[in-house]
């Protein structure tokens, strides 16, 4: 991973909604550490901290250390519950992870060298299909980013996920076909004049066939 994030939690010894509202009015974020074959674990951390690492868009695929009381969890972040009005977390469930677990997360795709491509040049439209791709691996190679080049991408190109390189050991979890990540389209004022076109080829056919 690209940073080092630990945060230091405290245990929550009561559950239930009045003690998630005392701890939300003392500034803290309830929380709970689940998975990888042990109990529960509810926890709350300061939510000054949590919100700075919201706002980054890596936050799903980030492996965090929490520090609860001295004992150590790494953990992936699986679900955020966000207050409706305010847009504060209100709950956060973290999963279990270890060295030898594998695991499914959703990576944002990243488009590079878009200055390249010579679609885009010509006026084309970038179409994106997916903003992330579902990839399985381990805790440690969970990538930042999916990059997709898009230097030799001209219009009427589709990106495929099989003209990505993805790291080693990262598969995607779908595995029946060759889907599809992005399109260079032609913009509207293209597209329309195309149609004028082929609809006047189309007329003169006419003609002709008649005449």
């Amino acid at each position: 991973m690209s940073k080092n994030v630990s945060f230091s939690a405290q245990l929550r010894e009561r559950a239930g909604k009045g003690a998630a509202r005392a701890a939300r009015r003392a500034g803290q974020v309830p929380c709970v550490i689940y998975g990888n074959g042990k109990d529960p674990l509810p926890i709350s951390i300061e939510a000054r901290l949590l919100k700075r690492e919201l706002a980054d868009a890596g936050f799903f695929t980030q492996i965090y250390e929490i520090d609860v009381q001295g004992q150590k969890e790494q953990v992936l972040a699986r679900d955020v519950q966000m207050h409706p009005i305010k847009d504060e977390p209100l709950h956060i469930d973290f999963l279990r992870v270890s060295g030898d677990s594998r695991i499914t997360v959703a990576v944002p795709v990243r488009f590079l060298n878009e200055e390249d491509s010579a679609g885009l040049r010509r006026g084309g439209v970038l179409n994106v299909v997916r903003y992330e791709i579902e990839v399985e691996c381990s805790p440690s190679a969970i990538p930042e980013y999916i990059d997709v080049d898009l230097a030799d991408a001209d219009i009427g190109d589709s990106l495929h996920i099989s003209g990505v390189t993805l790291p080693e050991g990262v598969t995607p979890t779908i595995t029946d076909r060759d889907f599809t990540i992005a399109t260079i389209v032609a913009p509207s004022a293209v597209k329309a004049e195309a149609a004028e076109e082929e609809e006047g080829a189309e007329e003169e056919e006419k003609k002709e066939a008649e005449g």
